[in-house]
């Protein structure tokens, strides 16, 4: 008996040194997730973060679009080794633009300083996933890069510099510049800007320079519309007033819409055709102009679908995800995703994408049709489609191929025109019921 009131006594103090271990593991627990809340930086009352890494399951299917090639911008590639030999380039580009003025370059070098290092909080603010930099280190990162970036932009607009006889090193640096992680914020691009290029070129501004790289990176045939950006309005940094351009002046409503989607192909079969817009208010435009008369005949009731030209070549998928992946992380208006979606429905074969460049709303400038269909059918893997701002173009679509003739001949079209083997097999049918005929007829007389 006295052997189990042992046990029991000695189970009952070990239960109490559990209990206590416990309690010690969790106040450890608790006090360094509370000095860890103390070491992060407090961006709370700051905008949410414009400038970020790419959520893995998105970068993992096209890590290019999304790696810098030949310069780091900001923070989150610094560290980046094959980066490492343009930094000396960037130092020597920001000589290049403080040596234009007129005052000496260390009293221009030591303004620029100034005025970004007040906004070094804000600078935080506006990254994510960002390395912890001291006000100094990130003060001067920030001048060295925008002044690299203004130097370069008036190099590319002057085109005496040798760097600009180099085309495979013009088109890297100038697509570095428009990837959503090598961005530093606008406004201290601005700064910088009105330190430097405003006192040799009071007549320029900001967004007039950065327009002319932006022309270079554009996805369509026609020349960016500076008349649709604001000079006055907040922009997040190069990337966002690339997407400015791709928005309309006014809101256009976006909403689900459930209608089968239709490829190029099977369009055409029903009759659509396909036609370039021109000079459009919106670079995004797509509109369906059917026929006033859509019932008297099928032949005269095709409706025609007006797209912008797009250009699709090595860089386009780049341009496309960065687009998209700054829309889909920011919460902005899904302009730019519902264009690769549109497109996404469009294509699905390499004939598809042949019926685009026949009606010349596609240039291909990629190895083969099939390689531009592969981009495009790649380009919305993994982006939340939750909206469209075509929603009424396609349910016009829709309802035109639902219609009685448009349905019969495309049918007809699938089942005997896809092949030549099909089209004879039909001549060869009609031939023999021709003649069937025609023997009945003279059987009939000679009776």
């Amino acid at each position: 008996m006295q052997k189990v009131e042992l046990l029991f006594s000695q189970a009952k103090m070990a239960n109490v040194d559990l209990e206590v271990e416990k309690e010690d593991i969790f106040s450890h627990t608790i006090q360094i997730l509370l000095n860890h809340e103390d070491k992060e930086p407090n961006h709370g009352n700051l905008l949410p973060s414009s400038i970020f890494m790419v959520p893995s399951v998105f970068r993992d299917l096209s890590p290019v679009s999304f790696n810098p090639r030949l310069v780091s911008i900001g923070p989150l590639h610094k560290e980046d080794t094959n980066l490492q030999v343009y930094e000396g380039q960037k130092v020597a580009f920001l000589h290049g633009l403080l040596g234009r003025l007129d005052s000496p370059i260390e009293e221009t070098l030591k303004t620029c300083l100034g005025k970004v290092n007040t906004s070094a909080e804000r600078i935080r603010g506006c990254y994510a996933g960002m390395k912890i930099y001291t006000d100094v280190e990130l003060t001067k990162m920030m001048v060295v890069d925008g002044c690299f970036i203004l130097e370069l932009i008036l190099r590319y607009l002057e085109f005496e510099d040798s760097i600009w006889r180099n085309l495979l090193l013009t088109q890297y640096l100038i697509y570095d510049l428009i990837l959503i992680e090598n961005q530093i914020p606008f406004f201290v691009l601005t700064d910088i800007f009105e330190c430097t290029v405003m006192k040799f070129r009071p007549g320029t501004t900001l967004i007039s320079l950065i327009y002319s790289v932006l022309n270079y990176v554009s996805l369509f045939d026609e020349d960016l519309n500076i008349d649709t950006i604001d000079e006055n309005t907040t922009h997040d940094h190069i990337l966002g007033i690339l997407r400015k351009s791709y928005q309309p002046t006014h809101a256009i409503p976006l909403s689900l819409t459930r209608v089968k989607n239709r490829t190029a192909l099977e369009l055409e079969r029903a009759g659509v055709n396909f036609k370039t817009t021109q000079r459009a208010m919106w670079p995004l435009a797509i509109t369906v102009e059917i026929s006033r008369f859509p019932s008297l005949s099928w032949c005269w009731g095709k409706p025609t679908l007006k797209m912008p030209l797009l250009r699709v070549n090595d860089f386009t998928e780049m341009v496309l995800r960065n687009l998209i992946a700054y829309e889909q992380c920011s919460g902005f208006p899904s302009y730019v995703t519902s264009y690769a979606v549109f497109m996404d429905m469009l294509v699905n074969t390499q004939e598809d994408v042949a019926k685009l460049v026949e009606s010349d709303v596609v240039d291909n400038f990629l190895g083969s049709n099939e390689d531009a269909a592969n981009m495009i059918n790649k380009i919305c893997n993994e982006v939340v489609i939750v909206d469209s701002v075509y929603f009424e173009q396609l349910e016009l679509l829709d309802r035109y191929c639902n219609g009685y003739w448009p349905k019969n001949i495309a049918r007809l079209r699938r089942k005997y025109f896809t092949s030549p083997w099909n089209f004879i097999a039909l001549l060869a049918a009609i031939i023999l019921f021709a003649l069937t005929v025609i023997q009945t007829i003279f059987s009939i007389k000679a009776k």
